[in-house]
């Protein structure tokens, strides 16, 4: 990363907050520690000014300069830790889950993305907990036909969240059978509930999950690629012949989606139907519009899709956790927000992160939520803080073509190929690839063909950890999961505050945002595991 002292016109803003500061004192004695904020700082840079903002160089005798070096250096080694966990992680994977070079010498290429924890004792390491590979998503007008079986969105960074969702439930079950305690999820205590249910009698919403979250592990993301939409958008900009901003677009109209069903009986079918009366929502194009919430970009003549953009999604995130509707049922969403997303240096733009994540006020489009009431069911707003590595994935376009080109072959035209293969892995057992959205070598209508992350499978196992769970709080969440269909279990009354914190986020930070609605008519029924899982008995 270029030093600071050499970048006038954009600096790395180090924000400093309790923890971790390099020889600190043992926990909780010491007070601060850096987080890094990106956006605009005045030009020239004044060291005295912020030196200004913080006491924190007389109390340890740094200067100001030397306290954003030291910050910086902090946040590199954090980003280049959670970047080398994730690529080993990758790197153990078999042959058959990484792009491969095609039979013509075409070599493929795709976009990596995972989920890293760390404990706060500084002799924690870091380790993946789920990773995915993807960059694909289907079309609105297949959403109908799909029956909780087709995976909607198969990019990385959506993929690893999903990854991770599954992987929370299995620690969940592994606890609820005795197996083994969980580094990273534990029993919520009587106590706990108690105040919960407190909490709810007074209007705060549901909040009385079996399990939470470790107070004291850390969430972090990283993402080979700078997501797709907002956060990416300068990058694109910078990459066309003129780089000016064209293109005006006109905002939806409606929050629904006509469309006419098509085939499903090919693999192909996925990018020969054609979508009718779908919702206008930008894509990689309309430059002149930045900060609006956008769809996956896509080729001008694919099929429209209405799934958010990643910026979108990851934003979202920020209000309601990396807890997913079902999984946010067994356990609590308070601390499971992430706390750094990382990025190559080649794919980060400091503008498109702080416009499209940050709070800043005046440059970010979260900042509306800095002013908004308190939140329901423990979630609140936990805006993360973006990162920089310098090491790249070896199956970035950028890798692929640069080992191509230093080979001798030409990386112009179809020389060098997006993968379509889809990769999930978590550390606690899940490791399968897909194709459009479902497991490689079956056919989409075919039930069989059901990702373990889709949502009928998801499904099913948050309904098995329900099963275990027992008494208490779990008694309700085990009722619902027991619904009729799976927009029933969406619309539940234990889901309010989850939908209410989603909407409050479309409403005041994320404006424009369509539902994408189509497949959550399928029961109950077909997502119930084959075996029937006995309850542990309760004292």
């Amino acid at each position: 990363m270029t030093p600071v002292a050499n970048r006038p016109h954009r600096w790395l803003w180090q924000k400093l907050v309790r923890m971790d500061w390099p020889g600190a004192a043992p926990e909780n004695s010491h007070p601060w520690t850096c987080l890094s904020m990106s956006f605009p700082l005045p030009t020239p840079f004044s060291a005295s000014r912020i030196h200004s903002r913080s006491s924190i160089g007389m109390i340890y005798g740094l200067t100001s300069l030397q306290i954003l070096h030291r910050c910086e250096k902090m946040s590199h080694e954090r980003a280049d830790e959670v970047t080398r966990v994730v690529l080993d992680e990758f790197s153990k994977l078999p042959k058959k889950r990484k792009p491969p070079i095609r039979g013509n010498g075409v070599p493929e290429w795709v976009p990596l993305s995972g989920i890293v924890a760390k404990g706060t004792d500084p002799t924690s390491p870091f380790q993946c907990l789920s990773l995915a590979t993807g960059m694909k998503c289907l079309p609105a007008n297949k959403m109908s036909q799909a029956n909780g079986v087709i995976l909607h969105d198969w990019h990385a960074e959506i993929l690893a969240l999903r990854a991770f969702n599954h992987f929370v439930l299995e620690e969940c079950r592994a606890v609820a059978l005795g197996k083994r305690p969980s580094e990273y999820i534990r029993p919520r205590s009587d106590k706990e509930l108690e105040e919960a249910e407190a909490a709810e009698v007074q209007g705060l919403g549901w909040n009385r999950q079996p399990y939470a979250w470790r107070d004291d592990v850390s969430l972090y993301m990283y993402c080979s690629e700078s997501p797709c939409g907002d956060a990416s958008m300068e990058l694109i900009m910078a990459a066309q012949e003129d780089a000016s901003p064209w293109d005006f677009w006109d905002p939806p109209v409606s929050d629904s989606a006509t469309t006419t069903p098509p085939s499903l009986s090919s693999e192909d079918s996925m990018t020969r139907t054609t979508t009718t009366e779908i919702p206008n929502l930008p894509g990689r194009a309309y430059f002149s519009q930045l900060g609006v919430v956008r769809r996956k970009p896509a080729r001008g003549d694919a099929p429209r899709t209405l799934s958010k953009s990643c910026s979108d999604k990851i934003a979202l995130k920020q209000c309601t956790s990396l807890l997913s509707s079902l999984t946010s049922l067994l356990v609590s969403p308070k601390n499971v927000y992430l706390r750094n997303v990382i990025l190559p240096e080649s794919r980060f733009s400091s503008e498109g992160c702080a416009r499209a994540f940050s709070a800043t006020p005046g440059i970010g489009r979260m900042s509306p939520l800095l002013t908004s009431d308190s939140w329901p069911g423990g979630y609140g707003f936990h805006p993360f803080t973006v990162e920089t590595t310098e090491t790249e994935f070896d199956y970035s376009k950028r890798t692929v073509t640069a080992r191509a080109e230093a080979a001798g072959i030409s990386t112009t035209g179809d020389n060098i190929a997006s993968s379509p293969l889809a990769v999930t892995w978590s550390r606690n057992g899940l490791e399968e690839s897909t194709i459009n959205g479902v497991l490689q070598g079956r056919k989409q209508l075919d039930r069989r063909g059901g990702s373990k992350l889709c949502r009928l499978r998801m499904w099913g196992l948050a309904l098995e950890v329900s099963a275990l769970v027992g008494a208490g709080g779990a008694l309700a969440v085990q009722k619902l999961l027991d619904s009729g269909t799976y927009a029933e279990v969406k619309n539940g009354d234990l889901l309010t505050p989850r939908r209410l914190v989603k909407s409050r986020a479309r409403e005041e930070a994320l404006r424009g945002w369509v539902q994408n609605v189509g497949d959550d008519t399928f029961g109950s029924a077909v997502a119930k595991p084959k075996s029937k899982i006995p309850r542990i008995p309760t004292s």
